[in-house]
C-alpha cells in the first residue's frame, strides 16, 4: 500500500456492501453461497487420502475441489497435471485459441491501489476515436486474429455505454468473436452491448474476501462488492453467450480466492447450463507508480496446481492464461490444461495503431510474454497442438 492510501479516512468511505442508486439488484443468494464456501476452507483439514479420493473420481464435488487446492495436493502435482491433460484433450482436442486484447480507453473513476489505470495515478490518458478504432482493428485483423477482448478503464463518464457499444459495432466489422472486460453494468446495458455484437463478458472479482476488497477499492463504483459479483449473471440475463471469472491471485489468500472463483463459475454453470464458462488465472503484476507490488505467495507450481484443479473440477470450462506469464510457462501449461492464450498484446491505448508500437495512453500493467500472433501460432503448432483463431461460427 502506498503512503497516499494510508492517509484515507476509512470512516468517510462509502459502504462497499450497499448498492448505489441505479445499480440493478439480482434476486439471488449465490454471493452468500460462494462466500460461505470460501470462509469454510481450512487448508489443514485435507490429507493425502482426500487428494487421492478426488483424483480417483470422474466428477468432482466442491470438497474434492478444495482438496486439490490444498497444500496436501502439492506432492500430487504431476498426477494432477497428467489427469488434467487427459481431460483437456478429451473435451478440447489439441485446440488452442489465440486472441488479443484491444485497450481502447484508460480513463478510470476508481481508486484501486493495485491497478495502473486507477484515478490517482498520473498517467497518460487516451480514448480512441472511431477512425483510430478502425485502424486499430484493421491492423490486428490483418495479422489473422479473429477473436478480441475489448477493454476500457472504468469510467462511465469518459467511456459511456453508447461509446462502448459503438466500439463493439466497429470491431464486429473485423472479428468473429468479441469478448468484453469493461465496468459492470445492468442487464439492459449488457443486452444493448450484445445487440451491438458482443458475445462474452469477463469480470475479475479481484478478491472474494469482501473485507480485503474494501481496503483495496477506495473510490468509484468498483468499490461496491456485490454489484461486481453479480456482473456475470446480469450479462447472461442480458443475452450474452458466455461469461468469464477470475480472481487476481496474490491480492489475498490465493487458495481461498481460487476456490471462490471456481465455485462462482460452477454455481453459474449449474444455474445457467446453456452459458459458456471460462476461467482466467492472472497473477498480480507490477504497475505504474508502484513497483513494489508483485505476486504474493503464488509461484508457478502453485499456479499450475490451481489451473489443474480448475480443469478437473470444471472439465468443459475454457481456461485462459494471459501474457502476464512467461512464454516458457504458457507453452508448458498449454500442453496440460490451458485452452486460450493471447498474442500480439499491447496493454496501452492504441498500441496497434503505429508500426513502431508506440501508444497513445499508458499501460495497465507489465506483460511478460510479448510474442506476436505469427510467433505464437508457429510455437503452438511446433508443440503438436492446433492453433485456432475462432472457436465459434455463426450460422
Amino acid at each position: 500500500m502506498t503512503e497516499e492510501t494510508k492517509t484515507i479516512d476509512q470512516s468517510k468511505l462509502i459502504d462497499h456492501m450497499k448498492y448505489l442508486p441505479g445499480m440493478e439488484v439480482i434476486d439471488s443468494d449465490m454471493l452468500d453461497q460462494v462466500v460461505a464456501i470460501r470462509n469454510s476452507f481450512n487448508n489443514d483439514d485435507f490429507t493425502d487420502k482426500d487428494v487421492r479420493l478426488a483424483l480417483s473420481k470422474e466428477h468432482l464435488d466442491p470438497r474434492d475441489f478444495m482438496a486439490l487446492l490444498s497444500t496436501a495436493a502439492a506432492p500430487f502435482l504431476e498426477e494432477m497435471a497428467q489427469k488434467a491433460h487427459l481431460v483437456t484433450r478429451r473435451h478440447f482436442g489439441n485446440n488452442i485459441t489465440i486472441l488479443t486484447p484491444i485497450y481502447f480507453a484508460n480513463y478510470c473513476d476508481n481508486y484501486c491501489i493495485y491497478c495502473g489505470f486507477n484515478s490517482h495515478n498520473k498517467i497518460k490518458r487516451a480514448r480512441l476515436t472511431d477512425e483510430e478504432l478502425h485502424r486499430e482493428c484493421k491492423n490486428i485483423a490483418d495479422t489473422g486474429i479473429e477473436e478480441v477482448i475489448m477493454l476500457t478503464g472504468e469510467s462511465p463518464k469518459m467511456s459511456d455505454i453508447k461509446y462502448i457499444g459503438n466500439a463493439v459495432k466497429i470491431a464486429s466489422q473485423y472479428f468473429r468473436v468479441i469478448n468484453m472486460e469493461i465496468y459492470p453494468v445492468n442487464s439492459e446495458d449488457y443486452k444493448y452491448l450484445h445487440e451491438c455484437g458482443a458475445d462474452y463478458v469477463t469480470v475479475f472479482q479481484e478478491t472474494y474476501n469482501s473485507d480485503k476488497y474494501a481496503t483495496l477499492h477506495l473510490a468509484g463504483h468498483k468499490r461496491i462488492f456485490p454489484y461486481r459479483f453479480y456482473s456475470q449473471e446480469r450479462a447472461i440475463l442480458g443475452g450474452m453467450r458466455g461469461v468469464g471469472f477470475a480472481a487476481l491471485l496474490g491480492l489475498d489468500d490465493y487458495q481461498k480466492d481460487a476456490l471462490a472463483t471456481g465455485m462462482h463459475a460452477w454455481l453459474m454453470q449449474r444455474k445457467y447450463p446453456h452459458a459458456e464458462i471460462s476461467l482466467s488465472c492472472p497473477r498480480l503484476c507490477p504497475i505504474i507508480n508502484n513497483d513494489k507490488i508483485n505476486p504474493k505467495d503464488v509461484d508457478e507450481r502453485k499456479l499450475t496446481q490451481i489451473i489443474c484443479a480448475y480443469r478437473l473440477f470444471m472439465p468443459y470450462a475454457c481456461i485462459v492464461v494471459s501474457s502476464r506469464e512467461s512464454a516458457r510457462y504458457r507453452n508448458a501449461i498449454m500442453k496440460i490444461a490451458a485452452t486460450k492464450v493471447s498474442a500480439s498484446v499491447c496493454v496501452g491505448i492504441g498500441g496497434h495503431l503505429e508500426n513502431d508500437g508506440s501508444e497513445m495512453g499508458d499501460e495497465q500493467f507489465e506483460i511478460t510474454d510479448g510474442r506476436s500472433f505469427d510467433q505464437m501460432y508457429s510455437d503452438i503448432k511446433g508443440m503438436g497442438l492446433q492453433p485456432v483463431t475462432s472457436e465459434y461460427i455463426y450460422l
